[in-house]
């Protein structure tokens, strides 16, 4: 996955907790970033994703064990992703995190290797893959397919991570299931147990959160109007978002 490097690039190292437990090595790659050309591949809409699930009745979610680290890098690009540690300079033979384009390329590669499938009973959000059926029979099928076209094109499954055959899932934040798609209630907690923004960037980062549910949310436009029009404000105007605009207006959430 890694050799040791002479490369005259050398970035440096983080590492930053994962949610199940362990830890992923980030690299600052801004950098080198800023002086690569962007592929243009689009990342899917989440609301068309879940607007395509229709009635689906079973569900199986297949994740890809580090999914970057499944490409190969161009011999040529490989010098560009060294980075520094205590012990030396390494650089990477597969795709790491952090480069801009990786989520593109990561993307076309699953679209690519699933196409026949996409849009009939598959959904694919870089290394997440949604398999949705009608029935339990035809679900069935569905996954032996998908899990043999995967080996053929020896892309790897995190087991731990997959789940097979639920009538109801999360995906991309939402609970999908019985033709129904809601919120996760322990992201609607933390909208409604959100303290008072105190800064713009406090603002930023709560309105970020409530737009992304905001098909729930009836009258969310009017409601957000003027959380919206602070966010205009210069940097440097020293504006107490907690002093403005603290009448409270009830939201209401759609079923």
């Amino acid at each position: 996955m890694i050799q040791e490097s002479s490369s005259p690039w050398g970035f440096p190292v983080i590492f930053v907790p994962k949610k199940d437990g362990g830890w992923r090595m980030c690299i600052d790659y801004r950098a080198l970033n800023a002086i690569t050309a962007t592929n243009g591949y689009p990342l899917p809409v989440i609301q068309q994703c879940l607007d395509q699930l229709g009635q689906a009745q079973w569900f199986s979610k297949i994740d890809l064990t580090s999914g970057y680290w499944q490409i190969r890098l161009k011999p040529e690009d490989v010098s560009k992703t060294a980075f520094n540690t205590r012990i030396g300079k390494f650089e990477f033979l597969v795709m790491p995190f952090g480069l801009k384009n990786a989520p593109s390329v990561f993307q076309t590669l699953v679209n690519r290797v699933l196409r026949p499938y996409l849009d009939k009973f598959v959904i694919v959000y870089l290394d997440d893959i949604l398999i949705y059926s009608n029935t339990l029979d035809e679900h069935q099928e569905h996954v032996s397919r998908i899990l043999e076209i995967l080996e053929q094109h020896r892309l790897f499954a995190k087991p731990s991570k997959c789940i097979f055959g639920t009538t109801s899932i999360e995906f991309c934040g939402h609970l999908v299931g019985q033709g129904n798609i809601k919120p996760l209630e322990d992201k609607v907690k933390l909208i409604r147990d959100w303290p008072r923004p105190t800064s713009i960037h406090d603002l930023r980062s709560f309105l970020g959160l409530c737009s992304y549910y905001r098909r729930y949310a009836k009258g969310f436009a009017s409601i957000t109007a003027p959380l919206f029009d602070l966010l205009k404000v210069e940097k440097g105007s020293g504006l107490d978002i907690s002093s403005k605009n603290s009448r409270k207006v009830p939201v209401i959430w759609n079923d």
